[in-house]
């Protein structure tokens, strides 16, 4: 076997990233890197995952494959809005989001994969569309006698300080 000097990439090989739903039933695979990650704020997002946003990793569709479970898979397809949603029929995890303006793209939930995907999500879409109960980053403390709790503490009103203007 060749060896490859410290520092230098081998082009050519590509190592499968693995992911399932969270019975098991299906899953699924993408090639490393994947094209790209991000934070996704949308409504749309939101409803399907019953969260504040949805992380995603995307894949080009040539380097995407279900390697189990297919037929556990089932679609919920918005034709208003040209896409596809896909949902594990047996747990309800979502499985994979796909876009019919990006017909050569899958975008996967980043919770689904264990390792790393070779992308950062850097990226926020539909900021605008963050709901006001959503955690922006606010400062968290230890809740006393809940181990792994955090709260935010409420903020108080600054006293006016008499004499200064």
């Amino acid at each position: 076997m060749k060896r490859i000097a410290p520092g230098k990439i081998r082009l050519g090989l590509s190592t499968a990233v693995l992911g399932e739903c969270v019975c098991g039933r299906v899953r699924i695979e993408i090639d490393f890197p994947a094209r790209w990650a991000w934070h996704d704020h949308s409504v749309a997002s939101r409803h399907a995952h019953g969260a504040a946003y949805a992380t995603y990793v995307g894949s080009w569709r040539r380097r995407f494959r279900v390697t189990a479970g297919l037929a556990d898979i089932t679609r919920y397809e918005d034709s208003e809005s040209g896409t596809v949603r896909s949902f594990c029929a047996r747990c309800g995890t979502p499985v994979c989001y796909e876009r019919s303006r990006s017909p050569h793209m899958v975008n996967v939930p980043r919770a689904l994969f264990k390792t790393r995907t070779g992308r950062q999500p850097l990226y926020h879409l539909f900021i605008e569309e963050t709901p006001e109960w959503a955690y922006l980053a606010e400062p968290l403390v230890p809740l006393k006698g809940f181990p792994g709790v955090m709260w935010e503490r409420s903020k108080r009103k600054k006293r006016p300080i008499f004499g200064l203007l």
